[in-house]
């Protein structure tokens, strides 16, 4: 009698290391919220479950706190056939899905007949043996690994595939020494089988853990290569803007992720001349920012002559269909002549440059297009004047600053940016630039975390001083008239 208790003792100490190395796996789980390594997870619910099962089957325990009544026992049933789920969605981490996912069938078709013993459609019979947790293991994954076998089925390379095949033959004969001893599972009395699956889950935990070491590793590798790429996109952005005597220019600059396929430059222009270049590649993260590196390199070799936008953005063309075949973007190159007032544009299914027209209270859209870049590698584009005059103010962008939506659903293009820009027209180009760029992702939020789903681009040229602005609003205040904004194009 008191070697039993002293067995039973030791089981209920083992039995509660198993529960507790299954919470610690939990808790891990939660805190590092690996949701897309999930075997932490099913490892830690597998060995939760399961010692709770043995600590609730101790006869120690029972003594102490008496024996199940019906609702204990029936919660103590759902338990431990609850317990195989997580076991066996853990090997599946490891093998795969199996032969036609044969592992996934399988444990659809436990469910199955789990519910059915527990609804009472199946009453006590042979069939509750076989799903007890331990024997569905023993009966089903070598089901599935005979299955794998026979038609050739290859799991994905496990590390330390040795060790854990250990641990799973350890539980394997521990829980074939207790069925050979015929303890009854009705009144289940300790064995050897806790101690075995002990063994499998010191196994599982030591692999587990060089698993998650392997993906933190992986991790910081690739943290360290997002930093590397951060620092390069920035080195191909301008590190200045030009300076020119009657124009100001600013800036805003939105990546959605660390990097973007949001590209601007200012190539090389003559005096009294500025060339303006904005490209948008398709996509996000680290492809569209490669592709953009090339767009770069490409449109700097491309700039020779300003006053011909159309040959640049038609040699941005030739090359993404050449060396980027698949990969799209949109871009628009623009030059301006400030001493005689006249732009030259010439854009590749990009959104079109804004004018505000100061003197005229109206927002013009330069509006004319060519095909999408990468399509086909002979197009043709074309070049599109305009005029302008001091006082005004030109807006170049992305598809982001558009296309960015609200709780309700409404673009900032459509709902928000013609009014912003006749409402804010007495600002410098600089906090023009900053404000519109805060309203835009702020527009984009839901009032807790921001919602931004593409990279934002902003370029304004204002080709005034800002004496100049000042003297025009105060007329504009001083005559008492204001001309209401027109959208033309």
């Amino acid at each position: 009698m008191e070697l039993l208790v002293r067995a039973s003792i030791t089981h209920l100490i083992a039995s509660t290391v198993i529960m507790a190395l299954g919470a610690a796996a939990v808790t891990v789980y939660a805190i590092r919220l690996r949701h897309r390594e999930k075997f932490l997870l099913w490892f830690g619910l597998f060995s939760f479950l399961y010692g709770l099962v043995l600590i609730s089957r101790n006869s120690v325990f029972r003594l102490a706190f008496g024996e199940p009544r019906s609702a204990g026992l029936y919660a103590e049933r759902l338990v431990a056939l609850s317990t195989i789920v997580p076991g066996l969605l853990l090997f599946e981490e490891f093998y795969g899905r199996g032969w036609r996912s044969s592992l996934r069938w399988l444990l659809w078709s436990y469910c199955v007949l789990a519910v059915a013993v527990m609804s009472g459609v199946v009453h006590r019979s042979p069939l509750e043996w076989i799903l007890f947790p331990g024997s569905a293991l023993l009966v089903m994954v070598p089901l599935v690994l005979a299955m794998g076998y026979i038609t050739g089925y290859r799991p994905p390379p496990v590390p330390n595939r040795r060790l854990l095949f250990a641990g799973l033959l350890a539980f394997f004969c521990t829980f074939s020494i207790d069925r050979v001893l015929r303890i009854d599972l009705g009144h289940w009395r300790a064995g050897v089988e806790p101690y075995g699956f002990l063994c499998l889950v010191v196994c599982l935990s030591y692999v587990t853990a060089r698993r998650v070491l392997a993906d933190d590793r992986r991790l910081l590798s690739l943290t360290d290569e997002m930093r590397a790429a951060t620092r390069i996109q920035e080195a191909i952005l301008p590190s200045e803007l030009p300076q020119l005597e009657d124009l100001r220019i600013a800036v805003g600059y939105a990546p959605m992720t660390a990097v973007a396929g949001d590209l601007y430059d200012f190539p090389p222009a003559p005096p009294n001349c500025i060339a303006v270049f904005v490209a948008d590649v398709m996509g996000h993260g680290v492809p569209a920012a490669l592709v953009a590196s090339m767009v770069k390199v490409t449109a700097s070799a491309q700039c020779g002559d300003v006053r011909d936008p159309k040959m640049a953005i038609a040699g941005l063309n030739a090359m993404l269909c050449r060396e980027a075949r698949q990969q799209y973007a949109t871009a628009v190159y623009l030059s301006l002549d400030t001493l005689n007032g006249v732009g030259l544009y010439s854009a590749a299914a990009h959104p079109p440059p804004l004018l505000w027209r100061r003197g005229k209270q109206s927002l013009e859209v330069l509006g004319e297009t060519g095909l999408l870049l990468g399509v086909r590698p002979n197009e043709a584009y074309a070049d599109s004047e305009f005029s302008f005059e001091v006082g005004d103010r030109l807006l170049l962008y992305t598809d982001g600053l558009l296309e960015a939506e609200n709780s309700a659903g409404e673009s900032f293009g459509d709902s928000a940016l013609p009014s912003f820009i006749e409402e804010r027209q007495e600002l410098g180009a600089e906090e023009f630039a900053d404000l519109l760029l805060k309203e835009v992702l702020e527009w984009s939020s839901d009032g807790t975390r921001a919602q931004q789903k593409d990279d934002i681009t902003i370029v304004i040229l204002d080709i005034h001083h800002r004496a100049a602005i000042k003297e025009t609003i105060h007329s504009m205040s001083s005559s008492g008239t204001s001309a209401p904004v027109r959208l033309s194009r």
